[in-house]
This record gives structure tokens, C-alpha cells and sequence, in this order.
């Protein structure tokens, strides 16, 4: 989930099964029996992306068997907003929430416990915007008053106050993308199943609206569909039938992601999304632990939880890339958000372009011959100017950019837009 500011260049219902068993719809004339079923033939795919997926399927896959990434299964990991789904479940399900009332008053009132980041001037704003209207732990009534709605929108959105006042400071860019954290935290109050009936309600609507249509949330006009991409529902299910271990890795609260990858497969187990803290059986806004500091999965922080959670790392070291053996084979992203777990990836990285500079950096470079660039499957992005990865290639910790360098050291030399 990537929707905050993005450094872009350009102008800019029913379950599905997992297949376990052999399946020759959409199968190659010459895939080997150890391929039980290959991609269907799709114009959405470039090239010979298709191809190069089913080989990589074909060479470390095993028909039917299913095991976790634990047990030695190959495992494939996909960013969710925008590389599974066009649009943002994360943005459906916070407006879904303000539409319908569901975003509690914080504790005393004060808008800085919901997030360690927030400014002084984004939890004043917050407060003189939506004090008043409910108790401490309540819900603000957000349907109907457009000036808290408005606040809430503009912090998450634009990360600015109605005002033009920055809503967030002093977080770690590489690891925090603190919008989307803010989201989750606000999920505060409420229980597990309440959440989940939340993300199904927002998901209906999301998935009946017409495509390109917006929303009304408050007094602003706000993105009001949500399409998932079929090629990928297609790749997931084909990873799936040849045994390997496929997750979702989301920067989306995680309640929420569960909701629509059941949809495609994916059980609730394997999505790792955002995690805030219980108290008993309800949510709080305090950002779970990952390396030993509140984390996200979100660049840096996505390698972290999946070395973590999947591979028992411990402390700072779930930060540092893990040997080859303890790695995922496959990454799917889209954003920024994404570089770190996707650049991980030891057979095949696939980045559907969206023209964010990094991902479009390391992917155009090509250094090891593993990069695939797609167009988004539904209305893609024009063509990006030059991507200036040897000047402003890297996003700092601090907020800064900086030349992108190979682990070499050398720089990456800018590149041209070539699949769009």
C-alpha cells in the first residue's frame, strides 16, 4: 500500500480453491509433467514474462505437493495494494470507516496517541476538528460532520493538516510509511471479527462500483473501486498447484488484507500485513515489534517481518538480507514500499510499473538478468521521463535521495521507461 505523496515521474466474491492437483488448462504444448499447470495465455502479460514465470515454476516447483517455506517449499511472496489489486484496500476500508462512523476518539482526546509520529500541529488540528464529538474510546460521528472527516482525510492522505501543516515527523522512511500506519492504528477499539466485517463491507462496495468511479468521504472526492488483476489471481493459483509457499507481504492493516486474499486463495496465516498491539480482544494503536522496533511492513520492514516470521531471525539482524537458502524465490511489487523484499528474490523479481524511481531503477538495470517490468494489467501509467537513478535513485532514511548504488557501489545509471 503505497498512496502518501509517491515520487513518480510520469503525468501524472465467491472463495477460489487452491489447486492442489494436476490441472492442463492454459498448459504449454511443452511444459514437462512436472509442471501440473502453467499460466494461461494472457495479452496482459509483456514479452515473454509468462514464459520466463512458468520455466522458473517448471525448474523449482513440485505438482501438488504442498508444504511451507519451513519445510523447504519454494516460497513466493506479493505486495497487495497495487500489485495484487488496482487500487488501495488499506484507503477502501479507512473511508468505508469515516463514511460509516466506525474511527473512535482517542483516549483523553488526545490525537498523539495514535501515533508516535504524528506532530503536535496534526494532533491539535485533529483535536480542534473532531474534540468534542464523542467521548474518549467512542466513535466520532464522521458520516455526518465534514470538518473531522476533512482532518482525517488530509492527515492520511496528503500527510499535511487542512492547514498545510506536515501531519508526520521523525520516522525512518526506509522502514515506516506512517499514513499507512496511522490507518491501522486507528482500527483501535474494535475486535479482530469487527474489523473483518468492516473490510468485507468496504470490499462489497469497493468491488460493485463502477470502475473509475470516487466517493464522497466528508466534503473531498476520494478513489471508490477496487479491481483485482486476473493474470494474477491466475499466478498465484498456478504457484500454488506446483508447491510453492505463496504470501502476501502488505503495508495494509493486516485484518483487512486477510478479508480479500481469501478470495484468491490465499488463507489467513500467509498474509502479513500491518499488526497493532491487543488489549484482550481489541485493538490498540501501538505498532507491533519487528527487529526489535515498532515496524511495518513497508520497504526495509517487509524483508524484516519476513525474515522474522518466516525464518526465525531475531533483533536487528531481521533488518540484513539472509543467506540465499533462507529467501524467497519469487517477489511481486509495484511501489518504492517494495524494493527491499522484491530486490531479495533469488530466481525471478516481477515489478508492475506504476514509474516509481527506485523499483523502476533496479529493475531497468537489470544486473543479474532477473528483473521482469510489466504495465499494470488495468489502466497503466503513461510513459515516465528518463528515471534519474544516478542522482535521486535511493530514498534516505532521513528523506533525502541519493544516487543508487549496486552492492558493488557503483551507480546505477539512469534509465529510460521502456515497458509502460
Amino acid at each position: 500500500m503505497t498512496r502518501w505523496p509517491l515520487r513518480l515521474l510520469a503525468a501524472a466474491s465467491t472463495p477460489v480453491l487452491v489447486l492442489t492437483g494436476c490441472h492442463h488448462a492454459g498448459e504449454h504444448p511443452d511444459a514437462s509433467p512436472r509442471n501440473c499447470r502453467t499460466l494461461a495465455a494472457d495479452p496482459g502479460w509483456y514479452g515473454d514474462n509468462r514464459q520466463r514465470i512458468d520455466a522458473m515454476i517448471n525448474r523449482l516447483g513440485s505438482c501438488g505437493k504442498s508444504e511451507s517455506a519451513s519445510a523447504g517449499a519454494p516460497l513466493a511472496l506479493f505486495d497487495w495494494d497495487n500489485t495484487m489489486v488496482l487500487n488501495d484496500v488499506g484507503s477502501a476500508t479507512f473511508y468505508w470507516m469515516i463514511n460509516n462512523s466506525k474511527v473512535r476518539q482517542p483516549a483523553g482526546g488526545n490525537w498523539s496517541t495514535t501515533s508516535a509520529y504524528l506532530t503536535t500541529e496534526a494532533a491539535a488540528a485533529l483535536a480542534a476538528a473532531c474534540g468534542g464529538l464523542a467521548g474518549p474510546g467512542q466513535p466520532l460521528p464522521t458520516g455526518s460532520n465534514t470538518s473531522c472527516a476533512d482532518e482525517l482525510v488530509a492527515v492520511y492522505a496528503g500527510h499535511e493538516t487542512r492547514s498545510g501543516a506536515s501531519a508526520f515527523t521523525g520516522y525512518n522512511r526506509r522502514r515506516i510509511q506512517p499514513g499507512d500506519a496511522w490507518a491501522a492504528q486507528l482500527l483501535a477499539g474494535w475486535t479482530d471479527g469487527e474489523i473483518a466485517e468492516f473490510a468485507t463491507a468496504a470490499r462489497k462496495q469497493n468491488l460493485d462500483a463502477k470502475e473509475g468511479s470516487e466517493q464522497t468521504v466528508g466534503s473531498t472526492r476520494q478513489t471508490g473501486w477496487v479491481r483485482y488483476y486476473t493474470q494474477m489471481r491466475d499466478l498465484v493459483g498456478t504457484l500454488q498447484a506446483n508447491g510453492f509457499d505463496v504470501r502476501i507481504i502488505s503495508a495494509s492493516a493486516e485484518p483487512v488484507v486477510r478479508v480479500w486474499a481469501a478470495d484468491i486463495g490465499i488463507p489467513a496465516d500467509h498474509v502479513l500485513g500491518v499488526r497493532t498491539d491487543h488489549d484482550g480482544d481489541v485493538l490498540t494503536p501501538r505498532l507491533g515489534l519487528c527487529g526489535g522496533e515498532p515496524s511495518m511492513p513497508f520497504n526495509e520492514g517487509k524483508r524484516c517481518r519476513v525474515n522474522e516470521q518466516l525464518f526465525g531471525a531475531q533483533g536487528a539482524s531481521a533488518f540484513q538480507q539472509s543467506p540465499v537458502q533462507r529467501r524467497q524465490v519469487f517477489a511481486a511489487g509495484d511501489s518504492d514500499g517494495d524494493v527491499t523484499f522484491v530486490t531479495d528474490a533469488t530466481a525471478l523479481r516481477l515489478v508492475l510499473n506504476r514509474n516509481q524511481i527506485e523499483l523502476m531503477c533496479w529493475a531497468y538495470a537489470n544486473a543479474d538478468g532477473k528483473w521482469m517490468v510489466n504495465p499494470v494489467f488495468i489502466n497503466p501509467p503513461p510513459v515516465s521521463p528518463p528515471y534519474p537513478c544516478a542522482t535521486q535513485g535511493f530514498d534516505e532514511p532521513g528523506g533525502g535521495q541519493a544516487p543508487l548504488r549496486q552492492a558493488d557501489g557503483t551507480v546505477v545509471p539512469d534509465q529510460q521507461d521502456r515497458v509502460h
